[in-house]
């Protein structure tokens, strides 16, 4: 079964001209499972401090809008992103920390994913806290 995973963002309430949000989808047949750092701790069935697994439905935005799909990886490349994605409960620095600037938040975890399969997606200038 083919792996796919994709980043999505939305704008960010009250600060969205200058600021978004971006998780990650694991996706596996009809199975979606959405990943993110999120401000308050422990409010999903499954999540370890700040990390959350489906805490909203996968599209859904952060509450300024629709989210969007900014990109997305198939083959080794989302093979090995959904691994250290789904490791990340246990090997996330900063699953109990959680700043909304400088970070660590939500952009922090994602930029921190792709650091840990040595992949260098350039993110938008508007995720604050990709590089704490």
């Amino acid at each position: 079964m083919e792996t796919i995973v994709e980043l999505r963002a939305a704008k960010i309430p009250l600060i969205g001209f200058v600021a978004i949000h971006y998780w990650y989808v694991v996706i596996r047949g009809n199975q979606q499972d959405r990943w993110e750092i999120w401000q308050k701790p422990g409010l999903s069935p499954v999540s370890w401090g700040h990390l959350h697994k489906n805490l909203m439905p996968y599209t859904n935005g952060v509450g300024n809008g629709d989210s969007w799909l900014e990109t997305s990886w198939t083959k080794e490349l989302g093979n090995s992103l959904a691994k250290t994605i789904e490791n990340s409960p246990i090997t996330y620095p900063y699953n109990y920390c959680y700043r909304y600037f400088p970070g660590p938040n939500s952009n922090t975890y994602v930029k921190w994913i792709l650091n840990q399969t040595n992949f260098d997606y350039r993110l938008s200038i508007k995720a604050i806290g990709q590089y704490y």
